[in-house]
């Protein structure tokens, strides 16, 4: 069952963190739900169905796992096998958080099909993958796109595709992203979500790849509906995401400030606010006696003036009480009646 959230989605991004131990798994659900993420997602793969021998690695994977391994040797060493997934669900389960995964081939969304995922998470790399997209859209499930690395004309390819092939239209979220890691500052563009909203899907959001929590709070203000961004036990470990992600206790600083922001939005309108209303009498100011004023004096400018506080007759009708006569003796500093 989905858990329930206010409006912004957050995914705790677990990935590959893991470095394909069970145990390190499984506490990466516990944090997850810990810092109050709605979702903890995985990355399920079978490396030899998504790398060929001939592939490189990204500079990024060169810099964090150095150049013995090749692309596929790393990604063996750090994945789990298939049959792990159906364990950590339950245990997402136990722990009241939405588990996720994401398949980087076709078999294993086969492997992933009957866990009763929300939402199908697909990758950047995936978004140019006409039989992977193909098979995801005809589970008719909810979608959440990452597009990293595209146009938004390749945007609007797949999420076409997806709906052609079966995925409700408004069943489509995507996700702004940068495919490097850490993502440079001057290489977000978060203001690129607007782009996408004009593919009239069900919303959009952002997949964090910088350094920190602030960009991903950004993305909260300017309206994103998901936030998604890595987290490690340990940035120390060895693997190619670690350095890139947050630790539980700086994820656990994300979520809270996202949900300050998220509350923070409001509903657009111009109003009052409930916490304000009882200072509105402290700010703002009434007209009063500059002077003590004799009952039949005439009000004018030398004889009142405006001052706080503002349970008198507003200093907008200013025009109106000049001129008046006073009903009764007015003593300095009192509200003027008329």
């Amino acid at each position: 069952m989905e858990k329930q959230h206010k409006d912004i989605i957050i995914i705790a991004e677990a990935g590959v963190n893991h470095n394909a131990s069970m145990e390190m798994a499984r506490r990466m659900v516990v944090e997850a739900a810990k810092a109050g993420a709605d979702y903890v997602k995985f990355q399920t793969a079978v490396p030899e169905l998504v790398i060929s021998s001939i592939a490189p690695k990204a500079e990024y994977q060169k810099e964090t796992t150095g150049n013995e391994q090749s692309q596929l040797e790393m990604c063996k060493a750090i994945h789990l096998p298939l049959s792990a997934y159906a364990e950590l669900a339950g245990l997402c389960r136990e722990h009241h958080i939405g588990f996720m995964s994401t398949p980087f081939d076709l078999v294993s969304i086969d492997a992933l099909a009957p866990l009763g995922m929300d939402y199908w998470k697909i990758p950047s790399g995936e978004i140019t993958n006409l039989p992977y997209l193909r098979k995801i859209a005809k589970l008719r499930g909810r979608v959440i796109l990452s597009t990293g690395m595209s146009t938004l004309d390749e945007v609007a390819t797949a999420v076409n595709l997806l709906e052609e092939n079966g995925t409700k239209r408004n069943d489509i979220y995507l996700l702004h992203c940068t495919t490097q890691y850490p993502t440079p500052y001057n290489d977000v563009n978060l203001l690129a979500m607007k782009a996408l909203e004009s593919l009239n899907v069900g919303g959009v959001g952002y997949s964090d790849h910088t350094l920190g929590i602030e960009v991903p709070v950004a993305a909260a203000a300017l309206g994103a509906k998901i936030i998604e961004k890595h987290f490690t036990l340990d940035k120390s470990l060895p693997g190619p995401d670690h350095r890139a992600s947050l630790d539980p206790e700086e994820l656990a600083r994300m979520v809270k400030a996202v949900r300050h922001i998220e509350q923070a939005l409001g509903s657009g309108q111009k109003q009052v606010a409930p916490s304000e209303k009882a200072n509105i009498e402290v700010a703002r100011k009434s007209i009063v006696a500059a002077c003590d004023i004799k009952k039949g004096d005439l009000f004018n400018e030398a004889n009142i003036t405006v001052k706080r506080p503002g349970n008198g007759i507003s200093p907008m009708r200013w025009d109106e009480v000049i001129g008046q006569k006073a009903k009764r003796d007015f003593p300095y500093d009192s509200l003027i009646e008329i």
